[in-house]
């Protein structure tokens, strides 16, 4: 009987190992080297999502990236009480505030360089849609921060590919004229805003695919993979699998 016990822990341990191995080969193989992460501050209702930035960071790590993070040096459209869920009568920082994700560790935007990188990813949150473009409170006829605006263009003159998770697809809708993205599955109770905002993505003359949670689209075309994240009420452990399969697909353009 302790024989058998050993000879199956032996054999699990060895798949444990075998399958770590395979992940860390897969990882090493296709990582990009050099991956910008663009933030918008600290907090789902006013900035960056947290739990998305963390597991783009943790997937990029996995993998050996070598990251840096950029946020625009900017105020925050408004700041949200997160306890209250309402507007707090205060003015914030994108660039500050985004400093508590990256741990100090960020650099304004304006600094950020494509030439200097082999990929960029964007994590969602309501800041995507507040802080670095204007489509919480206008929609398809936003604006682009003139900044986040110049990195897409860069990067996609540059034939780097660009991840997007959540709501930040919207930021290459509007930039990208005709690119294909995915916020979710359309006419699904578990992705409750994904049919508005994919409508308003068609009508910019781009092509909304639906994806599940743990999917992600990938626009060969124009070097985009984008997923939907907590565009989905979903577990976080489905967001986190949907955003490894938005950074490997990323991954994988680059290793092209």
């Amino acid at each position: 009987m302790l024989l058998s016990l050993l000879q199956h822990s032996s054999r699990s341990l060895l798949t444990l190992r075998t399958v770590q191995t395979l992940n860390k080969s897969f990882y090493s193989s296709q990582m990009a080297k050099r991956v910008a992460v663009v933030l918008a501050g600290c907090g789902v209702y006013d900035g960056s999502e947290i739990h998305e930035a963390s597991a783009v960071l943790v997937h990029l790590s996995r993998g050996g990236a070598t990251v840096q993070m950029f946020a625009p040096n900017v105020d925050q459209m408004h700041v949200v009480n997160h306890l209250k869920g309402e507007p707090s009568e205060e003015k914030r920082n994108v660039l500050v505030e985004s400093a508590r994700l990256a741990r100090g560790n960020i650099q304004d935007l304006s600094k950020l360089s494509a030439k200097d990188h082999d990929a960029i990813v964007f994590p969602g949150g309501f800041g995507a849609a507040k802080n670095l473009c204007t489509w919480a409170v206008q929609g398809k006829d936003c604006s682009v921060n003139d900044e986040v605006k110049a990195a897409l263009q860069a990067f996609h003159s540059e034939g780097k590919p660009i991840g997007l998770c959540c709501i930040s697809p919207v930021l290459a809708a509007k930039v990208l004229p005709g690119c294909e993205v995915t916020v979710g599955i359309e006419k699904d109770s578990k992705y409750p805003d994904t049919a508005g905002t994919a409508d308003a993505i068609n009508q910019l003359g781009c092509k909304h695919v639906s994806k599940g949670v743990g999917e992600s689209h990938v626009d060969e075309k124009n070097k985009l993979v984008t997923t939907c994240a907590f565009m989905c009420d979903a577990p976080i452990h489905e967001i986190f699998d949907g955003i490894g399969s938005m950074v490997q697909g990323n991954n994988t353009i680059t290793g092209r």
